[in-house]
């Protein structure tokens, strides 16, 4: 049977240019980037040009640029660090109640360490109310933690303002944004954003597994969340990968080049899958903001059709699609994310499903896609 994929954010596949500078990588640069001979140089200096990259990609500097195992570890390190180097001036912390599990498990483990999390709720679209934020801030709070595009509904915070709010607050905290889904398809900008903590990962992008990157502004320091050798300028303990980090270098290079081709592109997916949605008769609608949101992802309600049966019956049709984020290791499990939006009891809860596109989508398929879609739901409605 053929399949196709469409839960690019929950992974991507590795993009054959990639591929090709990874087994470079891994044949001809094996040095150790912390030995001082030829072959330690020659892996810092592949080490050194990606971080340049990096940087450039969000408007930072290569030496705010720390190197981690990807999204998780990054968002560990800029919460908990954070909250254990700053707990003598406070320990209060500010996040959302539609995070990341990467971002909602530090927030609840702090919690047991006496910290105070307040959790800022979001409206239908997955927006948090600005003013909301302005009340919550106070002397002691020591940092906020605000997605920068919802994994789920893709719907955009609006990041510049909330970072605004909180340099013009008498609060001195800082703001972490964990941008792995939105890292490669936004123009991202930390300093015009005033963000002084970012959390990225590289398999979103068509980057390898296993690789990522956390900006810290160069006006803060935090402590290696890893112990062991002095990599990283004492920042990340651990020998670096360097296949892996020239892979992501790679893989950043082409998302930026493509970057508005692929987003026209998704844009018309949905667009066209909607139409062809429209057109079947299916009765649907959209979770999240209409307009302002990660264009890769679409969140439908397909109503009075369980997400379950359908996301079973498409994956036996060779479709896979997801229910929300992968992060619940393989349970379907009610999105925190949707009863956030919509509350508990709501029917979209147990009746959404999340479509993401990427590199291999295109018109033809989402026509397979339409088809498919239209003939399990009439089904499963029936």
């Amino acid at each position: 049977m053929e399949r196709f994929y469409f839960d690019y954010a929950a992974t991507s596949p590795v993009h054959p240019e990639v591929i090709e500078v990874i087994y470079d990588a891994m044949k001809n640069h094996f040095g150790n980037a912390s030995s001082i001979h030829y072959f330690g140089r020659d892996s810092r200096r592949i080490m050194d040009n990606a971080k340049m990259v990096f940087a450039r990609s969000i408007g930072a500097k290569p030496n705010e640029i720390v190197l981690t195992s990807g999204g998780t570890e990054s968002d560990n390190t800029a919460i908990i660090e954070t909250a254990f180097a700053r707990e003598k001036e406070g320990k209060h912390i500010i996040t959302t109640v539609i995070e990341h599990h990467a971002v909602l498990r530090p927030m609840e483990y702090l919690e047991t360490m006496g910290f105070e999390v307040t959790y800022l709720p979001v409206n239908k679209f997955g927006m948090i109310d600005l003013q909301d934020l302005k009340e919550a801030l106070r002397e002691d709070t020591i940092l906020v933690s605000i997605m920068y595009g919802n994994n789920e509904v893709g719907s955009i915070l609006n990041i510049e303002s909330v970072g605004k709010i909180i340099k013009e607050s008498l609060s001195t905290a800082y703001f972490h944004t964990d941008a792995v889904q939105a890292y490669g398809l936004e123009t991202i900008n930390v300093k015009k954003d005033f963000i002084d903590l970012l959390s990225t990962s590289s398999h979103k992008i068509n980057g390898p597994k296993g690789i990522g990157f956390i900006y810290i502004s160069e006006t803060i320091h935090l402590p290696s969340f890893m112990l062991g050798g002095e990599q990283e300028m004492e920042r990340r303990a651990g020998t670096e990968n360097i296949p892996a980090i020239a892979g992501f270098q790679k893989a950043v290079e082409i998302a930026q080049l493509k970057k508005n081709t692929r987003k026209k592109d998704y844009q018309n997916f949905s667009n066209h899958l909607l139409y062809r949605l429209k057109e079947g008769g299916v009765e649907f609608e959209i979770n999240g903001h209409p307009d302002n949101r990660l264009l890769h992802i679409i969140n439908i309600w397909f109503k009075d059709v369980s997400s379950e049966q359908l996301l079973l019956l498409m994956d036996l049709a060779g479709i896979a699609i997801s229910a929300g984020s992968a992060c619940t290791a393989g349970n379907i499990n009610p999105s925190h994310v949707l009863m956030a939006m919509y509350g508990e009891k709501s029917q979209r809860v147990n009746e959404s499903v999340r479509i993401s596109f990427g590199i291999e989508t295109t018109i033809e398929l989402i026509d397979h896609l339409a088809d498919e879609l239209i003939r399990v739901t009439t089904k499963l409605k029936k």
